[in-house]
């Protein structure tokens, strides 16, 4: 077998010993070439395509990934649907009043609110086949990572590509990837927060505690996949209506 094919294999046997992902429901191709890796294809839900990145660039051999996975939408939206619903979700969290709204609305960007204070950040929303693209910058990590979640809340999101920079320039830590997690658990109607403990370790969420049922435990370890920079979701919170 020639390396490309070793490496092939290797990752694919590495997708398929995760739970979380079903390759023969939601197949994903591969292609390998000069030390970079392609996936390309449809991920159930966020944890797949996350895990997918995740377990494919620990393979010996893989030195980059090109994602081109999306998830599979829970409703299917048009683009112009999801970046309405993308931008009334920005213009109504109290945590982003500082900052300018601008949308791509058929190649032509609008300003729907034009921040007053200052500092303030400016988010820019374009959607092309159901991913989300969000540019420019924030004033905070954490506003950076609420935009995200917003934005893959929305039913007929594929993907969020969060490109936007914060300024000035904060420095990332655990704590911050924890704050935001409970600030998205509290957001959530669907979870109850009061309830869920967040603990986070090298970009790794614990959740424990406890949830009413099954769909809504998910729905919990789901919100903190969304959550930009966390590598992965240890879910432990037992069923308990």
């Amino acid at each position: 077998m020639t390396h490309q094919g070793q490496v092939l294999t290797a990752v694919r046997a590495a997708l398929e010993r995760e739970p979380h992902i079903n390759l023969r429901k939601y197949p994903v191709r591969m292609d390998f070439s000069h030390g970079v890796l392609t996936l390309e294809g449809e991920a159930e839900h966020v944890a797949a395509k996350k895990l997918s990145l995740e377990l494919a660039i620990a393979v010996p051999g893989v030195t980059g990934i090109v994602d081109r996975l999306h998830v599979t939408p829970s409703t299917h939206m048009g683009d112009g649907a999801i970046l309405d619903s993308v931008r009334d979700a920005l213009l109504h969290a109290p945590g982003l009043q500082n900052c300018t709204i601008q949308v791509k609305h058929k190649g032509i960007w609008e300003t729907v609110r034009e921040a007053t204070v200052t500092p303030h950040g400016v988010i820019q929303v374009s959607v092309t086949d159901g991913v989300v693209l969000l540019d420019d910058h924030v004033t905070s990590l954490i506003q950076k990572r609420l935009a995200g979640v917003l934005a893959w809340w929305v039913p007929g999101s594929r993907d969020v590509i969060n490109g936007m920079e914060v300024v000035p320039l904060q420095e990332d830590s655990d704590e911050e990837i924890a704050k935001a997690v409970r600030l998205v658990l509290e957001k959530d109607p669907f979870v109850n927060a009061e309830r869920i403990l967040v603990a986070v370790k090298k970009a790794v969420v614990t959740l424990e505690g406890e949830a009413p049922s099954g769909p809504q435990k998910e729905m919990a370890e789901f919100d903190a996949w969304y959550v930009f920079a966390v590598d992965k979701v240890d879910n432990r919170l037992e069923i308990r209506p």
